[in-house]
């Protein structure tokens, strides 16, 4: 005995079916995505582009096991401020913001050490200053960060020619702030680095008084907060050798570099072009000296009195993320 279904019926049971398979399949990928390991977010912290443009423009941001999100810095205080929050997981910071951070206690560690030349990093006056040398600081009023590098240097160089902190007025002012009083006189020094002295120099507003070299060691570190070091420790190392691979590229390719890291933050080209390449940047293992080298850095700043107590700076290093060659 055969049963007769009419056409609607037919369709009407057709359909009934593909509903029946899509539910079906739908609910397979639910319990495969479900036992899929969730994919990994680094948050990243930058400073001008700086770590960015490299990574972009050497094609090291491509087939990334993990995801991520890049949140962008004018200067180190605030990214170590997040940093220390736990809003990002790493950032990119110099040596004298990295110790400030950590004699106010925050968990963090430097994973990573970036040497180069410091010449950049500078003490600038407007171009018609008379301003010129360490010893032409005396009494004058200088703006920069506090706990910056630029802090950093201007002690170092009034050091250097037996002055002392109390011998000059400091206005502590982010580098947009900065740059603006020193335009408008009312400050006569900026405390500055990359890409804002390479920028002040070319556009003919600012000179260089006082450079970096013999005064300050030229080392940033890669900093990681304590949580995403138990928690993200393979894309951190990952990250790591990705950006000693992009800088490598960089600093073979400069032109197509200085364009990326150009477009990126919207400075001309010709500024990111000479900040890059005086600069001259490497990364290097965490050996004796460096810790050596950042020991010295906390201990000016404590006898300064810019920190209330002497650091012992290995406690903030991790030497667990090695530098594949």
């Amino acid at each position: 005995m055969s049963i007769q279904l009419s056409r609607p019926s037919v369709l009407r049971l057709q359909r009934l079916l593909v509903a029946s398979l899509i539910s079906l399949t739908l609910s397979i990928s639910s319990i495969a995505a479900a036992d899929a390991p969730a994919r990994i977010v680094l948050k990243v912290a930058d400073q001008k582009g700086g770590m960015r443009a490299q990574l972009e423009a050497a094609g090291e941001l491509k087939n990334l096991p993990y995801d991520i999100k890049w949140s962008e810095f004018v200067a180190a205080a605030p990214l170590l401020e997040a940093l220390n929050a736990g809003a990002v997981d790493v950032g990119y910071a110099g040596d004298a913001p990295l110790v400030f951070s950590l004699a106010a206690g925050a968990p963090l560690k430097a994973i990573g050490v970036n040497k180069t030349d410091p010449f950049g990093t500078a003490l600038i006056a407007n171009s018609d200053s008379p301003l010129s040398g360490a010893a032409s600081l005396k009494g004058k009023r200088i703006a920069t960060g506090k706990g910056s590098i630029g802090h950093y240097l201007t002690l170092a160089a009034l050091a250097s020619v037996g002055l002392k902190a109390s011998d000059v007025s400091f206005r502590f002012l982010s580098p947009v702030d900065a740059k603006t009083a020193l335009a408008g006189n009312s400050v006569d020094v900026w405390a500055t680095w990359e890409p804002y002295t390479a920028l002040a120099e070319l556009t003919g507003h600012a000179k260089i008084i006082v450079n970096g070299r013999g005064l300050s060691a030229g080392l940033s570190y890669l900093i990681a907060h304590e949580d995403a070091i138990k928690t993200k420790r393979a894309a951190l190392q990952d990250f790591l050798q990705r950006l000693a691979l992009a800088q490598r590229w960089s600093n073979e390719h400069i032109d197509a570099y200085s364009t990326a890291l150009a477009d990126l933050i919207g400075v001309p080209k010709e500024v990111a072009k000479l900040s890059w390449e005086r600069r001259q940047g490497k990364w290097i293992p965490i050996d004796d000296n460096v810790i050596k080298t950042q020991q010295h850095t906390a201990d000016v700043y404590a006898e300064a009195g810019i920190i209330q107590h002497k650091l012992i700076v290995s406690n903030g290093f991790d030497h667990s993320f090695p530098l594949q060659k």
